[in-house]
């Protein structure tokens, strides 16, 4: 059987004269070692994508972390810092894929940005700069710092005991993780259910209650360096049999109108 087909929609991204669209190795390589899954990477064509198509071939969705934040318009707030870069053709191209993906039951990983954007595709809102709010960490990295060190464990995050993440990693109370975003979930989607929070309440996991698929979505960065983390590597196993489960249930209902 081949392997799952895992989606990964691209930024948009200035390279030297001309415009590009591109995912990070790591996002990829993730795909490729964690979930064991086959990537393909999907343009940011925002409408001129034919979801119809693109739904047609995924056994599964990842939406990846990018320096781009999600529009602020797309849930009701005036850009607080024009300064931050955005991508308009990154939001219109996922966020209409997260509701047919969630609907459709395919399974569905988003990490950073990627939960930001689930969050606010289902109605939810986004702080712009968490840092500032009263009694919040500050979860940026630091720019000046090594990748080593803008990557490695920042702080501890409390599981839902019971949750479904947990039952993925083995139910443990607490994991480290590491921590390099400004903005956060402000008011949950209905629907989510938290996994997991910081000790300063935020959230930092949730599941999509009612998905008929897998769904999970992270704060964090999984993906780095992923083969040296026990923990990366359930949670993307754990997407990588989701797909390859949607994989044999699509090729079985083929064979039955072929039938």
């Amino acid at each position: 059987m081949r392997r799952p087909i895992v989606l990964v929609p691209a930024c948009t991204r200035q390279i030297g004269h001309f415009p590009n669209h591109a995912a990070q190795n790591k996002y990829v390589n993730a795909v490729s070692l964690g979930a064991r899954c086959m990537p393909l990477i999907l343009p940011a064509l925002a409408e001129l994508t034919d979801m119809e198509a693109v739904l047609a071939v995924a056994d599964g969705i990842m939406l990846t972390g990018s320096a781009s934040n999600v529009h602020s318009d797309l849930y009701g707030q005036p850009i607080r810092n024009p300064a931050l870069p955005l991508d308009a053709a990154r939001d219109a191209t996922v966020l209409p894929l997260i509701r047919a993906a969630v609907k459709r039951g395919i399974p569905l990983l988003g990490i950073c940005r990627g939960f930001q954007e689930i969050n606010v595709a289902l109605g939810g809102t986004l702080h712009q700069a968490v840092q500032e709010l009263p009694g919040m960490m500050d979860h940026r990295d630091r720019e000046d710092d090594s990748l080593d060190v803008q990557y490695g464990p920042a702080h501890p995050i409390r599981l839902t005991p019971g949750g479904k993440f947990a039952q993925m990693l083995g139910d443990p109370e607490e994991i480290t993780v590491n921590s390099l975003h400004g903005q956060g979930v402000d008011v949950l989607a209905p629907g989510l259910t938290v996994e997991a929070v910081a000790h300063d309440g935020l959230v930092e996991a949730y599941t999509v209650a009612a998905a008929p698929g897998f769904t999970l979505a992270v704060q964090w960065h999984p993906e780095w360096r992923i083969t040296e983390n026990p923990d990366s590597m359930k949670m993307f196993l754990a997407f990588g049999n989701a797909c390859r489960e949607h994989q044999e249930k699509r090729q079985a209902k083929r064979q039955e109108r072929g039938g």
